[in-house]
């Protein structure tokens, strides 16, 4: 061998030592991320092959990683499949949210939280069945089931039998007055429910939505001087209640009290743009109160929006 190759040969053997702790230090930054992917992608096999009880801890342990976004996906997905057929509902539950947070427009993400959420809550139900099958709040979960069915006599009984037994709970008066609204209108029947609105009130002061609907009854029967009062009352217990305002400016503009309607009006449609009837009835008001132009841009608004969704559906 020429002194030549050895020298070159000696010279490639050091270039190779010299480089070996740079290969080493990429492998161990490379190396994590895909021992990550690769326990992963076999957790996801397992899972595929029914074995969750071996895949969920991996599948937890990987989902709290860093993942590539389809890997998370796959993850998150196996993670929440598993975890329900397991009776894990926190995992499943944390599993689901993740999918909604990073995947919020996925047909397959808003599918599975509506067919787990869905089971979650039967499977919380069956257990308030088994273990306080006589409380009330098992009697309101059985009321609210025949309210879904529009049972309203059945339900009305329910929520009697809670009374009889928690005559002061919050809520279940309220329940029954909407019960007596939502059978075949009639006086008697409104009648009922104001008194059971009433009756809320007087256990529950501050429930603003009773307050409402004592005064959406007195607006139906053109009673401004009651509505009014009660739909500012409603407001004032609950800054958020977009109804209110709505339902106390179109009452304030039915007393041509004009002036008055403009504030709460304009507040509803901050709250609900979409929402044709505000525009209708801030213009309503702006014109008759001198205000042509601002009238005429709510009126533009609210036409568009009735062409856009001829339903008169809130977008």
């Amino acid at each position: 061998m020429s002194k030549g190759l050895c020298l070159g040969s000696a010279g490639l053997l050091g270039a190779i030592l010299t480089a070996a702790p740079l290969f080493a230090q990429v492998a161990l930054k490379s190396s994590p991320a895909a021992a990550v992917s690769t326990s992963a992608e076999h957790a996801i096999d397992l899972a595929a092959k029914g074995r969750c009880q071996e895949a969920l801890p991996v599948l937890k342990k990987s989902l709290s990683q860093a993942l590539d976004k389809q890997v998370e996906y796959r993850v998150a997905m196996a993670t929440a499949r598993c975890a329900m057929g397991l009776d894990q509902g926190q995992t499943a539950v944390n599993a689901l949210w993740i999918l909604k947070r990073d995947f919020p427009k996925d047909p397959e993400v808003l599918y599975m939280m509506t067919h787990y959420f869905s089971q979650l809550a039967t499977r919380a139900a069956q257990e308030m069945a088994d273990l306080a099958p006589t409380s009330y709040q098992a009697r309101e979960l059985e009321a609210e089931s025949l309210e879904s069915h529009e049972n309203w006599d059945a339900a009305g009984n329910e929520y009697r039998k809670i009374l009889e037994q928690n005559p002061n709970l919050p809520g279940i008066h309220f329940r029954l007055g909407r019960v007596a609204l939502s059978k075949t209108e009639s006086a008697a029947n409104t009648e009922e429910a104001r008194k059971e609105f009433e009756a809320e009130l007087k256990i529950d002061p501050r429930n603003a939505a009773a307050t409402f609907w004592l005064g959406e009854i007195a607006r139906r029967s053109g009673d401004w001087g009651q509505a009014i009062p009660r739909f500012t009352d409603a407001a004032k217990l609950d800054s958020g209640f977009a109804e209110a305002y709505l339902a106390l400016g179109m009452s304030l503009n039915s007393a041509e009290r004009f002036s008055e309607a403009v504030a709460p009006l304009e507040r509803y449609v901050k709250m609900l743009p979409g929402d044709a009837a505000g525009h209708y009835q801030l213009s309503i008001a702006y014109a008759r109160t001198g205000r042509k132009d601002d009238a005429v841009r709510e009126m533009a608004i609210q036409q568009q929006i009735s062409e856009k969704n001829p339903g008169g559906v809130r977008p």
